[in-house]
C-alpha cells in the first residue's frame, strides 16, 4: 500500500504516565506490520515528525484535567474520523480521579509554591465526558493482544472483538482457584473487566481492578461479602479508589462506605 493511500494513524497524550502508550511500542515487530498498513502520522512518543491532519484513526491516552486539554481534545475529535480511547485514564479519569473527592484547591495550595499561576479543573475527567467516542479499550495499562486487535478491526472495517465478561472468567478460563472463596483473600475479579489474563490472581492476590468496571458489575453484592469476611469500610474504599476511581460503578460504591 502506498503512503498517499494508507490510514492516518495519530497518537495522543493527556494527564497520564504514558504507559498505554507504551504498550503500543511494546508491540516491536508487529508495529511493524502495524506501519505498512498505516501512516504513524503523529506520535510524539515515538518520533519528533508529525503530519498534519485530518485523521484517519486517534489513539488518545489520558484524562482531561485542565482547561487547555478541554479544548485541546475537541481539536483531536474534529481532526479525526475514529477516536478510540485507550487506558484506564481516558477511559475513567484515571488514578489521578482521587481529587474528585476532596478539594483542588487545598491540594494546589500545599502542593505549588506560587498556585496563582496554576490552572486546573476541579475533577479528572474521562475523554468521553468532553467528545463523542468511537471506542474505549481499558486497562492500566492496556492489553497489547486488545490494542492489536482495535487496530486489524480498523483495518478490516468492524468492530473490534473485546470480551466484556469478568476476571472471573479468566481464572476459570486459566484454571485458577478463586483466591476469596479459597482464602478468603478480597478480590475485585468479579466486577472488574477482563483484560489482564486473571494475573494477579495466578500468584494468589487479589484483583486490583485494573480494567474497570465489567458489564453491569454488582458493586454492592461484593463488597456485601466482603463486609461478611470482615472487610472494614476503610479498605473497601482503598481497593475501589485505585486505577479506575471514576468509573461510576466504583466511584459510587466506594461513597457507600465513607465514614
Amino acid at each position: 500500500m502506498s503512503k498517499a493511500t494508507k490510514p492516518k494513524l495519530s497518537v495522543w497524550k493527556f494527564a497520564s504516565c504514558d504507559g498505554c502508550q507504551l504498550s503500543l511500542l511494546d508491540c516491536e515487530e508487529e508495529l511493524l506490520a502495524i506501519a505498512e498498513a498505516l501512516e504513524i502520522a503523529y506520535f510524539v512518543e515515538a518520533s519528533r515528525a508529525t503530519v498534519e491532519g485530518p485523521y484517519d484513526l486517534a489513539l488518545v491516552e489520558g484524562s482531561i484535567t485542565t482547561p487547555h486539554d478541554a479544548e485541546r481534545i475537541k481539536a483531536v475529535r474534529r481532526a479525526a474520523k475514529y477516536l478510540v480511547t485507550i487506558g484506564a485514564c481516558a477511559t475513567a479519569g484515571g488514578i489521578q480521579a482521587l481529587r474528585n473527592f476532596a478539594r483542588i484547591e487545598e491540594f494546589v495550595s500545599v502542593v505549588y509554591a506560587l498556585p496563582q499561576y496554576i490552572e486546573t479543573l476541579s475533577d479528572s475527567t474521562p475523554i468521553s465526558a468532553h467528545v463523542v467516542v468511537d471506542f474505549e479499550l481499558r486497562g492500566c495499562p492496556v492489553n497489547k493482544a486488545q490494542l492489536l486487535e482495535v487496530l486489524t478491526a480498523f483495518l478490516a472495517g468492524r468492530q473490534p472483538h473485546v470480551p466484556t465478561d469478568s476476571v472471573c472468567m479468566e481464572c476459570k478460563r486459566r484454571g485458577t482457584v478463586c483466591v476469596m472463596v479459597a482464602q478468603g483473600t478480597p478480590c475485585l475479579g468479579p466486577v472488574t473487566h477482563a483484560g489482564c489474563g486473571a494475573l494477579c490472581p495466578a500468584y494468589s492476590r487479589g484483583c486490583y481492578g485494573c480494567f474497570g468496571p465489567a458489564a453491569m458489575p454488582n458493586t454492592a453484592a461484593l463488597t456485601a461479602e466482603w463486609r461478611r469476611q470482615g472487610v472494614s469500610g476503610r479498605d473497601i474504599r482503598l481497593a475501589l479508589r485505585t486505577f479506575n476511581v471514576g468509573a461510576e460503578p466504583f466511584y459510587r460504591e466506594s461513597e457507600r462506605h465513607e465514614l
